[in-house]
């Protein structure tokens, strides 16, 4: 178990490293975009630019694709959760990274998905802490 253990952690090391070379590649393309942009277009206010929206894959917009991973992550979950911790495991399980706007566009689409379940009876919502989150469960 150990080395099996040893033998993650080294595969993990190396995908963190890898991803930490392409965030600075990513940034230092970033800069000479911004510095192109400073001599062609001086007058431009490059804080204004926002980053593209987070798109889901294209494989997720498959039928009921979205309904089956909410219910699946309901159907293991030993308490209520909220939209927010069902949308956080699914981006965890899909390897997306977890950005406040893909979270966020991801908490839409979880929420309607469980509002549609909700109506069809195979989902429950009650209110939690203070009445600011809906704490979801299968129906039973």
């Amino acid at each position: 178990m150990v080395e099996g253990l040893a033998k993650k952690r080294a595969e993990v090391a190396g995908e963190l490293e890898r991803a930490q070379e392409l965030l600075g590649k990513l940034a230092k393309d970033l800069e000479h975009i911004d510095a192109t942009l400073r001599i062609i277009a001086p007058d431009l206010a490059i804080e204004t630019i926002k980053p593209k929206a987070f798109r889901p894959p294209a494989d997720w917009s498959k039928r009921g694709q979205m309904t089956r991973m909410v219910l699946d992550i309901l159907r293991t979950a030993r308490q209520p959760m909220t939209t927010r911790e069902i949308a956080e495991r699914m981006v965890v399980e899909r390897g997306i990274a977890a950005t406040p706007d893909t979270l966020n566009s991801m908490g839409r689409r979880v929420a309607c998905a469980l509002r549609r379940q909700r109506e069809l009876g195979h989902a429950t919502s009650t209110e939690g802490e203070a009445g600011f989150w809906q704490l979801w469960t299968l129906a039973r």
